[in-house]
């Protein structure tokens, strides 16, 4: 393809791409196709001839297409949002168009120093005091592995990356029930080991981890000769939104000497408007916090902001720097790849800075409390239903629900058929190992007519009760 034919089909597809948005709410939110339907149609051998970009195109509408969730659809109400806003698409295309590996400072200088002006653009739209660094890692898992790594080097002074864990002490790590599955990955991939995370009890209507039963965890694992290393809260959490208490959890940890780390990959995003922070009362103290912008502000996926109190823990314990890494004769800058467990690096800066100046932080609040709102509106016309009932109370814009009376096998009959429906797309989770059904308002274009709908959907297809 020489660069004209690479003009044409680029318009070409910013056409295709506008009129795929604007016609979202036509097509059904889930893939309908079973599986294996996309592999069959596609050749078992790669070609050996060029092959015109018309047919390419024709296949990827006929194929691919068919196959694919629509997680843009005004009407995704699963999982957590993965918001691609049209000025994050147009700084993607910048970036991927440009195409550098921004590993190091000199490998592309603007795409360092705007990172580190981005997150601290984000810092202070979330409220985090001065003094805190922020570095763009790919997801929050990754954050949370970068964090648990320094966990694990911090309490074994530094000796786990050279000697392995071999005959070192057997470390402990806390959390609650409620964390994402993410922090079970975290302590596999560390050589921690599962055995080896502590399940605190909950307690509350915000699921929070309880700071005594962690008190009292801590103390246990250290009279029984165990070494603790760290403690990781949520805020937000994935299943039901649950929220540990911040200030009552930090405080726990810090009189035991222990790093610890905040997973708020969703909820942190709401942090910019001011109100909603009262659900991370005493985030100042903890070491490292991760959210996604690309859930909740419309940053096209990836782009997880991962801020760090200090960050010399994680450098030290990521911080790699062969002869053919170093930059000389230039002082005083920050290669990110010593802050990241991969050493390659996008250019994702760029679209946290076409996002924040397009829409301006007032406009992404607007969206956010509105999803709030709607979301709590819809859980009390619910509640209003006799069909209804309650089991988690919204936190922000999630809640989950279930069909009252009805066992798991109705509860999972009654989901597959709002999604089969195709109106709307839901998830189920569990609440004391009971099945229920789990809403959330986020995707960027929803308005207060979706989520209308969602309604709609839901009450004709729960039947007579």
């Amino acid at each position: 393809m020489n660069w004209t034919d690479f003009a044409r089909w680029g318009a070409r597809i910013a056409d295709w791409g506008a009129h795929y948005h604007q016609g979202l709410r036509e097509r059904p939110v889930r893939a309908g196709t079973r599986p294996g339907e996309v592999a069959a149609a596609l050749p078992a051998c790669p070609p050996e001839m060029p092959e015109a970009m018309e047919a390419i195109f024709a296949d990827f509408e006929q194929i691919v297409m068919p196959g694919m969730t629509h997680w843009q659809h005004p009407r995704f109400f699963a999982y957590f949002p993965a918001n691609a806003t049209p000025p994050s698409m147009l700084a993607e295309f910048l970036a991927n168009t440009v195409a550098a590996q921004c590993m190091l400072w000199q490998t592309s200088p603007a795409a360092t120093e705007m990172e580190t002006v981005m997150m601290d653009w984000l810092r202070q739209s979330v409220g985090l005091p001065e003094g805190f660094k922020g570095v763009i890692q790919d997801s929050a898992s990754s954050a949370t592995l970068a964090a648990v790594l320094t966990m694990r080097e911090r309490a074994l002074d530094w000796a786990g990356n050279e000697q392995g864990l071999s005959g070192q002490p057997r470390l402990r790590v806390y959390c609650s029930g409620e964390v994402h599955t993410s922090i079970d990955r975290a302590i596999w991939i560390s050589g921690i080991g599962a055995a080896n995370l502590v399940r605190i009890p909950t307690q509350g209507p915000r699921r929070s981890m309880d700071p005594a039963a962690l008190d009292a965890a801590i103390r246990a694992d250290l009279a029984a000769g165990l070494h603790p290393c760290g403690v990781i809260a949520c805020t937000g959490g994935t299943g039901t939104g649950a929220c540990d208490d911040i200030a009552a959890t930090l405080a726990v940890a810090k009189a035991h000497g222990l790093y610890t780390h905040v997973d708020a990959a969703w909820a942190g995003a709401a942090m910019i408007c001011p109100e909603f922070r009262e659900l991370w009362t005493g985030i100042e103290g903890a070491d490292s916090i991760v959210f996604n912008p690309h859930k909740w502000l419309g940053v096209q996926f990836d782009c997880a902001a991962h801020f760090l109190r200090d960050p010399e823990p994680l450098v030290r314990t990521l911080a790699i720097r062969p002869e053919y890494l170093k930059t000389h004769g230039a002082d005083g800058i920050v290669n990110y790849s010593e802050w990241s467990i991969p050493l390659g690096r996008r250019f994702r800066a760029l679209k946290l800075w076409f996002v924040l100046r397009h829409y301006g932080l007032e406009g992404l609040r607007t969206r956010i409390r509105n999803h709030v709102r709607w979301s709590q509106a819809l859980a009390d016309r619910l509640r209003a239903d006799p069909r209804f009932e309650i089991v988690t109370e919204p936190v922000l814009s999630l809640f989950t629900f279930r069909l009252k009376g009805a066992d798991e096998a109705a509860q999972q009959a009654f989901i597959n058929r709002i999604n089969d429906d195709g109106r709307i797309y839901i998830t189920q989770t569990r609440v004391q190992d009971e099945l229920v059904i789990r809403f959330q308002v986020g995707q960027f274009d929803a308005t207060e007519a979706d989520v209308a709908t969602a309604f709609e959907v839901i009450t004709a297809l729960a039947g007579n009760g």
